[in-house]
């Protein structure tokens, strides 16, 4: 499913007006914010797929460090979670406990626990966590609130999506992904911390729309763009060797043509273009920084294990496109 067809599906439902509701479908956020009382909010999100690497246990790792991303990119921090599982009965019952003791132990790695879950039989295994957390109002991180001449940074390399493919495609060996299997397994928890105590106005995770779409929501309905340094972007090893032979999963393609004349890319390499639209699984967090607190916030993000901190851009008043992606 591409971002046009989730758009439609959206525009379907009825909007909820209640005053409790703080962030619901009406904008582009990574979770839904229901006010509890007073200082205390609810958050909540779900999200499952496909296996992208061949052991279990990493993968329900993995699965799970993308659903709970999506507490943290809303500045929360997650209390409990449950497993949804889709699995083919005649994979036997081996693999299907190596993920969800992946999951669990990720899920107690965050500081929340497992209280249960729903399995269906289904002819492809699917893995992932519905996440309930808990966020003070007003420190609450929306997709919105980017001002002109904030900073942008990203908190992990992109190029999973491609790797994934390789892996299937037998173009690598899982040993030659491990660096971007460990980025995926590690929780946004700590960049997350770190943009809340930096003053970082907006927040988004990026994932299956990719670097690009997931900035564009960073944009929707304002007046406000993005200048991105291409030369700036991270990658894990191996990414653009992978999609020079051809390894970009067509998700990439389907973001690129998707986001149009949106996009300004002039004078960079389109396998770049399309390695900067490569569908992530638990990928970092993109934030708008105040210049003033860029130092603190590279320092604090530069101090995790592995470090994550790296300045890709800056948000600037909407051109004629607004995003505009620089060589």
């Amino acid at each position: 499913m591409g971002p046009e067809d989730l758009r439609h599906i959206l525009q379907e439902l009825p909007p909820e007006r209640r005053e409790e509701l703080l962030v619901g479908l009406e904008t582009p956020d990574d979770a839904a914010v229901y006010r509890l009382g007073g200082d205390l909010a609810l958050v909540q999100t779900l999200d499952f797929f496909t296996p992208i690497v061949d052991d279990p246990y990493a993968f329900g790792q993995i699965a799970a460090a993308n659903a709970l991303s999506d507490i943290y990119a809303m500045g929360g921090r997650p209390i409990t979670a449950m497993n949804i599982l889709c699995w083919p009965c005649e994979l036997g019952n081996e693999a299907a406990v190596r993920i969800l003791q992946g999951g669990a132990d990720k899920v107690r790695e965050a500081g929340a626990a497992v209280v249960g879950g729903h399995t269906v039989e289904d002819r492809e295994p699917k893995y992932g966590l519905a996440v309930a957390g808990l966020v003070e109002p007003d420190g609450m991180l929306t997709v919105g609130g980017a001002r002109p001449g904030d900073i942008l940074v990203l908190t992990k390399p992109l190029g999973t999506g491609i790797l994934a493919t390789a892996l299937k495609g037998d173009f690598i060996e899982a040993e030659g992904m491990a660096e971007a299997i460990g980025g995926m397994c590690l929780l946004n928890a700590g960049a997350s911390r770190a943009a809340r105590e930096a003053g970082a106005r907006a927040c988004t995770d990026v994932t299956g729309f990719g670097l690009v779409g997931h900035l564009l929501n960073m944009l929707a309905d304002r007046e406000i763009g993005c200048v991105v340094e291409t030369g700036k972007v991270p990658f894990y090893p191996r990414v653009m060797e992978m999609a020079e032979v051809g390894m970009v999963p067509a998700g990439a393609y389907n973001n690129r043509a998707f986001y149009g004349d949106r996009v300004s890319a002039e004078g960079v390499d389109e396998l770049l273009t399309l390695a900067l639209c490569d569908p992530q699984t638990s990928g970092g967090l993109l934030l708008a920084v105040p210049p003033e607190a860029e130092g603190m916030m590279m320092k604090r993000l530069g101090a995790m294990n592995p470090p994550g901190a790296w300045p890709i851009g800056r948000f600037v008043r909407r051109g004629a496109a607004p995003l505009e992606l620089r060589p």
